[in-house]
C-alpha cells in the first residue's frame, strides 16, 4: 500500500507539470488541448526569451520591474468591462509569463477608477451564439465552445506556477470576482465594491465563482451573495476572507500593497515558492494522507537544489540570501 501511494504521488507531480505546461502552449499557438499536451511533453521549460513574441494587447497591458510582473487591465474608456479582446488576450498574457524564468510574482490590476463593471454587455451579449440560420444544436454547441474558452482564461492564472495577487480598486463586478477568485491572494482599495452580478443579469455564473468563492468564504456566504447580487464593500470582503488586506489612497495604495508583497514573496527561493503553490493545489479533493505524500515527494526531486545551499550559506554568514532558482 505504502509503494502504492507514493507511486501515485509520483503520477500526481508529472500530471501537475505536465498540465502546466499544456496550458502554456496553449495560450501562446491557440492549439486544442490533446495537441498542446503532445507538444508540451517535446520541450524544455522555461521557454527561452527568444522562444516568444513580445506580448502585446489593445485592452492589456504587462509590464516588469526585476522579479514581479504586472499584468493591467486597461480598456480605461469601457471601466474595463470584458469583452471579446480580454478573453483572447488573457491566456496570451499568461503564456508570456511563464515563459520568462525571471518572473517569480504576477499582480493583475487595472487603470483607471475601477477594476472592472464585468462583461461587457454591448460586444458579449449577442455574439455567444451561432450565426443566423445555423441549427439549435451548433448554436447550443457554439455557446458551449465560448463559455469553455472564457473559462480557460481564468484558469490559466490559477494554473500558472508562480503566486498571482489581484489588487482591486472601484468595481469588481460579475465576471471581475471570476478573475480575482482565480488568483492565489486578494487585496483591494478601501472604495473597491464587489458583486457576484450575475443572477441580477439572468445569467447563472459561470467562469468560477460557483466553484472557487466557497472555499475562500465557504458555500453560505457565497449562495447569500451570488442569490443575492448585492453590493458590498471591501470591510465585508475582508471580514468573509475574499481579500487578505484592505488598503487606503484608492488604486494607488493598493497596488503598492500589492507590489510590497509581490516583492516579499519573490525575494524567496523561486522553486520553494513553486513548489509550496503546487502543493497547496495538489491538497484540493484529497485526504490528508495523499497531500502529505504529494509534498513528500516534491521534496524528494527539488529538495537537493543551490537555493537551500544559498540559504544555509547566508543564514550562517548572516547575510539576505541571494536566490536564482537552480
Amino acid at each position: 500500500p505504502a509503494a502504492k501511494k507514493a507511486a501515485w504521488a509520483l503520477d500526481l507531480v508529472a500530471d501537475w507539470a505536465e498540465r502546466s505546461a499544456a496550458r502554456v502552449v496553449k495560450g501562446i499557438v491557440g492549439f486544442g488541448s490533446v495537441l498542446a499536451g503532445r507538444l508540451a511533453k517535446s520541450v524544455s521549460w522555461p521557454l527561452p526569451k527568444e522562444a516568444f513574441v513580445t506580448f502585446s494587447s489593445p485592452v492589456l497591458t504587462l509590464e516588469r520591474d526585476g522579479h514581479v510582473a504586472t499584468l493591467w487591465l486597461d480598456r480605461v474608456d469601457a471601466r474595463n468591462a470584458m469583452g471579446p479582446d480580454l478573453w483572447r488576450d488573457l491566456p496570451l498574457a499568461a503564456a508570456d509569463v511563464a515563459a520568462d524564468p525571471e518572473v517569480r510574482v504576477l499582480i493583475i490590476a487595472a487603470r483607471g477608477p475601477h477594476f472592472t463593471v464585468g462583461l461587457d454587455l454591448k460586444q458579449m451579449g449577442l455574439g455567444l451564439g451561432a450565426s443566423k440560420g445555423s441549427s439549435a444544436a451548433v448554436a447550443n454547441k457554439t455557446l458551449y465552445d465560448s463559455v469553455i474558452t472564457m473559462q480557460d482564461a481564468i484558469t490559466c492564472f490559477a494554473e500558472l506556477e508562480i503566486p498571482v495577487i489581484a489588487a482591486v480598486h472601484g468595481y469588481c463586478i460579475g465576471g471581475g470576482i471570476d478573475l480575482i477568485t482565480g488568483c492565489d491572494i486578494r487585496v483591494a482599495s478601501s472604495d473597491a465594491v464587489f458583486s457576484v452580478r450575475e443572477t441580477a443579469m439572468a445569467i447563472v455564473a459561470d467562469l468560477g465563482t460557483l466553484q472557487r468563492l466557497p472555499r475562500l468564504v465557504g458555500p453560505g456566504i457565497t449562495a447569500e451573495l451570488a442569490f443575492t447580487s448585492r453590493n458590498f464593500d471591501a470591510a465585508y470582503a475582508e471580514k468573509i476572507g475574499l481579500v487578505n488586506a484592505v488598503h487606503e489612497g484608492g488604486a494607488d495604495g493598493v497596488y503598492a500593497g500589492a507590489k510590497a508583497m509581490a516583492e516579499q514573496i519573490a525575494a524567496h527561493s523561486p522553486l520553494a515558492v513553486r513548489g509550496t503553490k503546487a502543493v497547496l493545489a495538489a491538497n484540493d479533493g484529497r485526504t490528508i494522507d495523499e497531500g502529505l505524500k504529494f509534498v513528500a515527494n516534491w521534496n524528494s526531486l527539488y529538495l537537493r537544489s543551490n537555493d537551500l545551499t544559498e540559504a544555509v550559506t547566508a543564514f550562517l554568514e548572516k547575510r539576505p540570501p541571494v536566490f536564482r532558482g537552480d
